[in-house]
C-alpha cells in the first residue's frame, strides 16, 4: 500500500501521509507523490479543495533522518524541493487537519494552507538549527510575518515545540478541534460548492502580495539548507539525534 493516500469524496481530494508505524516521516517517493496528487489535483477541474492528513498518531514526524541523510536534497530537482514548489504555486484551498507531531516540514507546510485545525496538544516544531540547518519552505519570511520577529526568532533559534493551542493564538491555526479531519472536510466540502473560479481567484489575490517574494526567500534558503547539510556542523548534530532517538 502507498505510503501517500489519494481519495476523491465528492470534490475534496482527501490527501492522507499513510506511514504510522514511522510517523508519516517522509521519504523521497513519497515526497513526489505528495507532488503527483497536488498536481493532478491542480488539473481536474472536478476537485476544488485539498485536505491534508495524517495516518495514525502523528500528523507527520518530518523528514525520515536516514532517508534524508541518504538522499540529501542537494538540488532544485529533488523531491522535497520539487514539492515545496508545487506547494506554493498550488491554486486551490489546501486544508491541513493537524494532530499528534508536525516536525519540520510538517510545520514548515502549514503556512502554505489556506486553513488549518489542530488539535489543542498537536505539537508543532521547526528543528532546524537544533540539526544544523536552516529554514524552509518559506518559512524564514512566513513565519515571523505571522507572529513577529521576537517569537519567530526564539522558536527558530531554540528549536523548542509548541502545541496546537499556541499555534492557534499565534493565528497559525484557524481553529482548536477534537477531530481535525472531520472539520477539515466539513469546510471543505463548504467551500467546494462556491463558484470555483471566484474561489481560485480570491485565492491567488490573497497571496499576491508575498507570493513572489516567498519564492525568492524559499530559493535562497534552498541554497542555504543545500550548502548545511555538507557542513561538519549538520553531520555532528544528525549523528547525536540518532544516538538520542536510538536510546529511547
Amino acid at each position: 500500500m502507498s505510503n501517500v493516500l489519494a481519495k476523491k469524496i465528492g470534490q475534496v481530494l482527501q490527501v492522507t501521509l499513510n506511514r504510522p508505524e514511522k510517523k508519516n516521516a517522509l521519504t523521497p517517493t513519497m515526497y513526489s507523490e505528495l507532488s503527483k496528487a497536488l498536481i493532478e489535483a491542480k488539473d481536474n477541474f472536478d476537485i476544488r479543495v485539498v485536505v491534508i492528513s495524517g495516518a495514525g498518531s502523528a500528523f507527520t514526524g518530518g523528514n525520515d533522518i536516514l532517508d534524508f541523510l541518504n538522499t540529501p536534497p542537494t538540488g532544485a530537482d529533488s523531491p522535497v524541493m520539487q514539492f515545496l514548489s508545487v506547494l506554493h504555486d498550488f491554486p486551490k484551498p489546501l486544508i491541513a487537519a493537524v494532530h499528534g507531531n508536525a516536525v519540520g516540514i510538517g510545520t514548515t507546510m502549514l503556512f502554505h494552507c489556506d486553513l488549518v485545525y489542530a488539535t489543542a496538544d498537536a505539537k508543532l516544531s521547526m528543528p532546524f538549527v537544533s540539526l544544523g540547518l536552516v529554514p524552509e519552505a518559506g518559512s524564514s519570511l512566513l513565519f515571523p510575518r505571522l507572529v513577529g520577529h521576537a517569537i519567530a526568532s526564539e522558536i527558530f533559534l531554540t528549536g523548542r515545540d509548541f502545541s496546537g493551542t499556541e499555534a492557534h493564538e499565534m493565528r497559525l491555526v484557524n481553529e482548536i478541534v477534537s477531530d481535525p479531519l472531520e472539520k477539515a472536510m466539513e469546510v471543505a466540502a463548504a467551500i467546494a460548492e462556491q463558484p470555483p473560479t471566484s474561489v481560485i481567484n480570491t485565492k491567488a489575490l490573497l497571496k499576491s502580495g508575498q507570493h513572489q517574494a516567498v519564492a525568492m526567500v524559499m530559493e535562497a534558503e534552498s541554497e542555504l539548507f543545500r550548502i548545511a547539510l555538507e557542513s561538519d556542523e549538520a553531520q555532528i548534530a544528525f549523528m547525536k539525534f540518532l544516538e538520542k532517538k536510538a536510546k529511547g
